[in-house]
């Protein structure tokens, strides 16, 4: 089944649009006026839309989900992971990496454009894939189911956008001409809901890796759950109700999830499916964590891809989980024995070994092996550089901590306890008598750790904005609660307004 859904989106390569000007009309991208006509025809040509959800490269900027820079953006700039400078400035990049660290980020800093660059150019494809849609002669009954998946994906990336942008541009047109402003965080909310409570009705019950009735749901689950951010309007009781229409169960084994088959994990709700074998790209965030003699630890004759020693957790976060949690194995620390040897791999800069640690002496000067490392995915010998498992977007756990945070927040502790001891048990720990904001947010950090989720959750429960390792308080207007709109779009389109608190 995965072979057959990698295939079809593989055909999109014609629709995919790098560009994010939204007033360039796409004409060239939308395929023959001979295709598109049939039922089947018009399924094949939906399921390319998914395939922008892996990302893509232009103008010098890689916008890839899995790997660089969408995940560096959010969890750079949380409490979780860091991209310190290495001795001899490997990975300084102008400092851009740093400024996140540090919430110190500018329009100009080119990594927040990779995020605005995925999101948008998955929103171009979406609509030209609409347009074709809405052009093939299709009955509105035949049409409808198809149209509401396309909405439902395209909401998932204009909640991304009022996530970390909250101020931008709403466009549903394939044809375009002339570039919209911006639209206030709060019309980007209803735009989100409203498409989102019109097409559920609509969606497949289970589909893998497309949008179903369940992740249309859980991304409602999400809006409402951050509601008080996003628009400040408090919708508890609202996210409760959404999460009991979901359906799922968790694995018994919590990285099941994250193996290199995952697709046959029962948790999983919506995933992007990758297979090296097919040509799928962007799926490399493995490489960008481990040093770069890690094949030695996986592979006697080193038959493993090459890794550039970039991104790690941050200091305090490997601590942050008990000690038989099995969740913190997902992090990886300690020496990292040479299968060729049985001994430590030596690093060769510096003749000593490779002994990966928690801590981090110096942001700015960092030795090769200072950091934990990103390992929740199951590596292998053999890997290709694109990795071969799907990326985790949605899962039933999350579900569950939604309920377990909601009816804490309406005062109801026991009610969140059957949530909380679920997700506990299988992570091989008991459920502490109190459960309160504190402990909820401890243990959002461990579940999903690594999972682009901790720097959504830092900001509603406030911490976003505090001093934690190498960076200071945030300034007293909370202005980095959402990132600038990038320079470079606003170069483009005069109609956009930079978000308060950034040079205009």
């Amino acid at each position: 089944m995965k072979s057959t859904l990698i295939i079809t989106l593989a055909l999109s390569a014609l629709l995919l649009s790098s560009c994010t000007d939204l007033s360039e009309t796409l004409y060239d991208r939308v395929g023959s006026a001979d295709y598109g006509k049939t039922p089947a025809e018009i399924e094949t040509i939906v399921g390319k839309a998914y395939s922008s959800l892996r990302g893509g490269t232009s103008d010098g900027v890689n916008f890839y989900p899995t790997g660089e820079f969408v995940f560096f953006v959010s969890s750079v700039s949380s409490d979780e992971c860091v991209i310190p400078t290495r001795v001899g400035g490997d990975w300084y990049d102008d400092g851009v990496y740093l400024e996140l660290q540090k919430h110190t980020w500018t329009p100009n800093n080119s990594k927040i454009w990779a995020p605005w660059k995925y999101c948008y150019g998955g929103i171009a494809t979406t609509n030209a894939i609409l347009y074709q849609v809405q052009q093939s002669g299709l009955s509105e009954e035949a049409s409808k189911p198809l149209k509401a998946e396309l909405k439902a994906l395209r909401a998932y990336y204009y909640y991304k956008l009022l996530d970390m942008y909250g101020n931008v541009p709403i466009d549903t047109s394939y044809v375009v001409n002339q570039a919209p402003g911006t639209s206030p965080r709060a019309d980007v909310y209803k735009f989100v809901e409203n498409e989102l409570l019109q097409n559920i009705a609509y969606l497949p019950q289970k589909a893998y890796g497309r949008f179903t009735q369940d992740a249309a749901n859980l991304l409602l689950a999400r809006l409402y759950l951050n509601s008080e951010v996003y628009i400040g309007q408090a919708r508890w009781q609202d996210c409760l109700d959404v999460c009991s229409r979901i359906s799922g169960q968790l694995s018994t084994d919590y990285f099941a999830s994250f193996k290199q088959n995952n697709q046959t994990s029962p948790e999983i709700i919506f995933a992007i499916p990758y297979d090296s074998k097919m040509g799928t790209i962007g799926n490399y965030l493995a490489s960008m964590t481990y040093h770069y003699e890690q094949k030695w630890a996986l592979s006697a004759s080193g038959n493993y891809q090459w890794c550039g020693n970039g991104i790690a957790a941050q200091p305090g976060l490997y601590s942050a989980f008990e000690e038989n949690d099995i969740r913190r194995k997902s992090l990886l620390i300690g020496p990292q024995i040479d299968l060729r040897t049985g001994s430590t791999i030596i690093m060769p800069a510096s003749g000593n070994p490779l002994i990966y640690t928690e801590e981090i002496a110096n942001v700015n000067e960092a030795l090769q092996n200072e950091g934990a490392r990103l390992a929740k995915y199951e590596d292998k010998a053999g890997d290709a550089w694109e990795r071969d498992y799907d990326m985790v977007l949605m899962r039933y756990a999350e579900v569950l901590m939604m309920q377990a945070e909601c009816n804490v927040r309406l005062n109801n502790a026991a009610g969140a306890r059957p949530f909380v001891e679920q997700i506990r048990t299988r992570a091989g720990l008991s459920t502490p008598e109190t459960i309160d904001l504190a402990f909820i947010d401890s243990e959002l950090r461990r579940e999903f750790v690594f999972e682009d989720h901790r720097r959504t959750d830092n900001i509603r429960f406030g911490t976003f904005f505090g001093a934690w390792w190498e960076k200071p308080a945030d300034a007293a207007d909370k202005h980095t609660g959402i990132f600038p709109i990038p320079q470079q779009e606003i170069n483009k389109n005069g109609k956009l307004t930079q978000n308060p608190g950034y040079p205009r």
